[in-house]
Parts: structure tokens; sequence; C-alpha cells
């Protein structure tokens, strides 16, 4: 059933068009990835859809009863209440339907109390008690505050901020909990605008596997190619102001397209090989001048001017263009950090990370978001000091740094004085022509540093960078505020420099593509891991925490994966493991069969001898709510040991 389609949608700002002619249509179930350049449309299309914006053509269609949410990039949650307030009010009804049975309570109450005989007033208070508790229970009552508790930690907020004002949360948390009242009230149409924004890499697995677990429909504008990969089932791609649709999930998309573009330029070569060959005929025929020469002239010109003319396949919108330039060769110790530590007051981030970078290592450094990743970064470039430890560089380093903050800019200046005022033995012309590698051309020159927007900074960072010889980059989430063909412009560079990396990224995709070395601080210490990341996941997948020996001998084994002791004491814990994990599971199990067997016992009750004694099938629906609580952490437990 088709639960939301667009027709024609078209609209302008003055004479630039943002959308022509755009079109599509989901069903139930639906999950549709988003993508363009930056500023193709991508959120006006959401706009749209919400009714922000009026069309200047075309119309867009909902399903009857469809309830549509959405999400907009970077617009966090602004509310007077706590955190876990907030969240209780995305089940409006479910809270009306708990107020009322706790008044229809009260009121049977008030006949014990006052000795009240039990007329037909009170055996409708008694019907009308089972029917909306029967009501409270069909429309999930007795699990959304578990569900409310569970969803607030999947996305990084523990019980200790579920009583915080949310007025006192940063942006990103604000955010971030906007997508989780959200994805709580579960509507029929989800519309998410760039959703993966300030989440770090276990957060966003966990949003991919509720997404395709969602059975609506589901909207979303990404540039992380990773995600599209995971949740699309569609691809919508908004292009020179025209919107395609593919099926499939964002690899698909690339396939289709490659071979689509094929096609179209093979056939607009095969007319245009076609057309000449007819006015070549043409124009020889006229030359000979007779009467059937012109006859037959004007028979093909007829057939040309019949001719369909095919458009030339339009070119892929610019993207940035950049080249690494290298200073010349380090020695091979690149880096070395010494029993660095750093923590704030209430918060430590990391301690003891001991590592030596090595000449053309590519590093990421991986960990949840407060880990301190950035700021490991922010200490090897000098702009904190640690609490503790030190660190050296080799011979011959120079260190170009991209920061993510984008500090380095001037906000008064414009992005040519910007530009300039870093170099300024080059000429006017070749800061120009830099800047249009990096798409500043004619007035966007001249634009303050301060009105830019998150992408455009990111270029001009990039533009800044690329001038400036270095053979070691330390990149503090590179890839944040690009689009897509920006990214994939970023990673053919730096798959180009004949140099180190040293970065920080959530982007998966391009950690995929470059890293050969993961620096893991989850656990508030270094663990090195000399691979790559499919090969880090796999490893990750292999050893749960439980399993994991002391740091001192996960780094031992790190460097000596393939060593026979290592694959001895990794073996004897795999087997311990196994016998934990089914210990678990068969208790796990035993826990399940009781609750559900007392909770079959109370509905005997309730539904026998209690079913007129409003005291008795009052206590017994309290036991009922806190066993029917416990057996859902129970399910959770057993679904979380059943995927291990």
């Amino acid at each position: 059933m088709i639960s939301i389609s667009c027709d024609n949608l078209s609209l302008s700002f003055g004479v630039d068009v943002i959308l022509d002619s755009v079109s599509f249509s989901l069903n139930d179930g639906d999950k549709l990835g988003i993508i363009g350049v930056n500023g193709a449309g991508k959120s006006t299309l959401f706009r749209l859809i919400t009714g922000e914006y009026q069309p200047d053509n075309g119309a867009i269609y909902v399903a009857r009863d469809k309830t549509v949410g959405f999400l907009e990039q970077n617009s966090g949650l602004q509310s007077e209440k706590s955190v876990y307030e907030e969240m209780l009010s995305a089940f409006p009804n479910l809270r009306a339907i708990e107020e009322r049975i706790a008044q229809t309570e009260e009121a049977i109450a008030s006949y014990e109390h006052e000795n009240k005989p039990h007329d037909e007033a009170f055996s409708k208070l008694v019907s009308q008690f089972a029917t909306l508790t029967e009501a409270f229970e069909a429309e999930g009552g007795y699990s959304y505050k578990s569900r409310i508790k569970s969803m607030l930690i999947q996305l990084g907020f523990d019980d200790t901020l579920w009583s915080i004002p949310i007025d006192r949360l940063s942006g990103g948390q604000k955010t971030r909990l906007a997508l989780v009242r959200l994805l709580l009230w579960e509507p029929d149409i989800l519309m998410l605008d760039e959703p993966t924004n300030h989440l770090d890499i276990d957060t966003l697995t966990w949003l991919e596997e509720h997404l395709r677990a969602y059975k609506k429909t589901v909207l979303v504008v990404s540039h992380d190619r990773y995600f599209l990969d995971r949740i699309a089932t569609k691809i919508l791609e908004i292009e020179h102001s025209r919107a395609t649709v593919y099926q499939g999930n964002y690899s698909s998309y690339l396939e289709q397209k490659a071979k689509n573009r094929e096609i179209e330029e093979r056939h607009y070569q095969n007319q245009q090989r076609e057309i000449a060959r007819i006015e070549a005929y043409i124009e020889q025929q006229r030359r000979w001048n007779r009467e059937r020469n012109i006859i037959a002239a004007e028979s093909r010109q007829k057939q040309l001017d019949k001719m369909v003319k095919l458009d030339r396949p339009t070119a892929a919108p610019d993207t940035i263009r950049l080249q690494f330039s290298k200073s010349g060769e380090s020695g091979n110790d690149v880096l070395e950090l010494n029993r660095l530590s750093k923590a704030y007051p209430g918060k430590p981030l990391f301690s003891d990370v001991s590592a030596m970078v090595r000449k053309r290592d590519h590093v990421f450094v991986w960990g949840p978001n407060g880990c301190g990743k950035s700021t490991l970064l922010k200490i090897i470039m000098g702009r904190i000091a640690p609490d503790r430890g030190d660190y050296e560089y080799g011979y011959n380093v120079t260190v170009g740094y991209y920061d993510q903050e984008q500090q380095d800019l001037d906000g008064n200046n414009t992005v040519l004085e910007e530009l300039w005022s870093s170099y300024e033995n080059l000429s006017q012309t070749e800061i120009r022509n830099t800047l249009a590698l990096f798409l500043f051309r004619g007035d966007d020159i001249e634009k303050k540093v301060s009105v830019l927007s998150g992408g455009e900074k990111a270029r001009l960072t990039f533009a800044k960078l690329i001038l400036s010889k270095m053979n070691v980059l330390v990149l503090d989430e590179p890839t944040n505020h690009l689009d897509i063909p920006s990214r994939e412009a970023l990673e053919q560079a730096l798959l180009s420099f004949d140099g180190t990396i040293i970065a920080v990224s959530h982007d998966r995709y391009f950690i995929s593509k470059l890293a050969n070395r993961i620096f893991d601080l989850s656990s508030h210490t270094l663990f090195d891991f000399h691979g790559t990341y499919p090969e880090y996941l796999a490893y990750k997948e292999q050893r749960s925490a439980e399993n994991q020996p002391s740091s001192a001998a996960v780094q031992a084994g790190a460097d000596t994966l393939g060593a026979g002791r290592e694959q001895y004491l990794r073996n004897k814990a795999d087997s311990a493991q196994r016998r934990r994990e089914e210990r678990a599971r068969q208790k796990t199990a035993e826990a399940i069969a009781k609750t559900e067997a007392e909770i079959e016992a109370i509905d005997l009750e309730m539904a026998g001898e209690a079913a007129m004694n409003y005291k008795r099938l009052s206590e017994l629906q309290n036991q009922k709510d806190a066993l029917e609580e416990a057996l859902l952490a129970l399910y959770e437990e057993q679904e979380t040991q059943n995927c291990l």
C-alpha cells in the first residue's frame, strides 16, 4: 500500500531552480535514502512534504490516517522538562489511560473506605477498570517505560542524565534526544535529515538495526554511505534539480548509475553518428543538384527533423579537487606516545596511552563519544596539555592539521582574505585558482567566513591545508559537513598521499578505505590493533569484553596475532566464554519459564476468584505489572545472549 507519493514537484527561489518535476512513491515499509551534493535540495524536499514550503507545481499525497514525524538536521529538542519527563510525553494516549486507571482505582477504593454497598455504579467502575487495563496492555502500556529507558541508554543517555533539565544539555545531546523522542513515537512516515550527526559508531550500529526492523516508511537524508548501505531499500538521487529513483541500497545505486550512464552515453554517441551520416548524405545529394538528388535530400531531411534528439548525458556536479603536497621523507619513527593521560573533573578520558606511529601508517582513533579521541589529537598538536606523560615527533616530521571545529578560521575575514593571510607569498591569481578547486568562485570569495555554512567552512579549511607541505596529516572528523562526492575526492587524495595519517572519524566507509591500524580508546586506555577496519570488526566479534585479557596482554596479542601462544590463550578463553554463555542462557530460560507461569497463575485468579474483588484485583494487577516488566527485561537479555 502506498504511504506517500510526490508527483512532479517543482520549486524555485527567484531564478534559482531548486527542484524540477520530482516524482516518486513509497509503500509501507520502504526505506528511502536521499542523496545529492550540498545544496541539491534534499532538505527542501522534506520541507515541501511537511508543508513548510509550498511547491510551484506538483502535489504531495500522504495516505489517510498516516502520521508523519520529521527530525530536522541539527535541530535539538527544546523543553523545560527533564530528559525522562519529556520522553514520557511521547506517549500521550498511554499517559491519559494511565491517569484514568488511577482515577478509577481511587473511585473503587472509596467504596471500601466509606463502606458503600457494591451497587450498579460500583459494577460500572469495575467494568471500566477492566476495559482500561485491557486497552493499556494492548497499546504496550506495561512496557513503554522500559522502552524509554532502553532507548535513552542506547542513544547515550545513562540514568545519571534522566533528571537533568533539557535546556542544560549540549546541542548535540538535544539533537540525539529529539531522535529518541521521535523513535519512541513511531510515526507511520519517519523523515530523518542527517540523523547520524553526533552519533558514535556503536550508536550508529544500533540505529541501523532499529531502522532495519522498523515496519513503517522511512525517508532519510544522509551522506553516510555505510549507513545507506545498511538500511536503504531505495535511493533517490537529486542531481541538477531532477530526481532519479534507484532500487536497492547505496552500493546497488552506484552500480545502476554507472550502467545507466554508460548506456545513455552509448545511445547518445550512436545517434550523433547517425545524424552525422544523414547530414553528410544530404550534403552530398545537394551538391549533385539533380531533381532526384534533391528529392532524396529532402526525404532524409524530413527523417532528420522527425528524429527525437537525445541530450548529452549531464556531467556530474562539480566537486572539490585536492592533492596533498608532501614536504619530504620523515624518519621511520614518526610519533612516540609515552604514557599519556588526560581527565577532566568527574570525567576520566584515557590513561597510560603509549604507542609508536611509523612512517606511512594510516591510524584511526576509535571509541565512543566522550572517550577522548579529539582530545588525544589536540594533545599531539600542542593545543592542550596532557595530565601526565609526553609525546615526541621523529626526524624531519612536518604536520598538517584539520580541526573539525575550524577554530583556525577568522570570521571577520572574507574567503579570499582568509586564505591569502596564511600564504602572503602567493599571488591573488594563485589564491583564486586554489579557491576555485574548492568551489569558491565569483562572489563566493567575497563572503565573510562567519556566514559560511559548515560545508563551506570545511572546504575552506582544506584549501588552507593543501597549500602547506607536510608528511604527516592529523585529521579530526574530516568528512563532517562534506557531501558524498567531496568525501570521495578526499579519500582519493589521502590514498595518493605518500605520508602518515592520524585521524578520528565516524565515517565507516571512509575508515574502511584508508585505515591500516586502529587505536581503540573504548576502555580508557589504548588497544593498538594492526590491521584494516573490516579485520578489526572481525577481531572484535571473536572476542567479547569478558574475553579480553589484561591490556598488556592485549597489546602483545595484537602484535603477535598469529603466534601459537596467543592462539592457545584465545582458544582457552573462547571455550570458557562459551560455557559461561550457555550457563547464562539456561539460567535466563528458567527465569522466563518461572515468570510466565506466575503471570499465568495471576491471570487465572483475576478471571476467577478475584474477578469481582476490586482490592484483590488491584493487588494482582500490580504484581502482574512488576512481573511483566521483569519478563520484558528477561526477553531482552535472552535476545542479546542469542546474538552472541
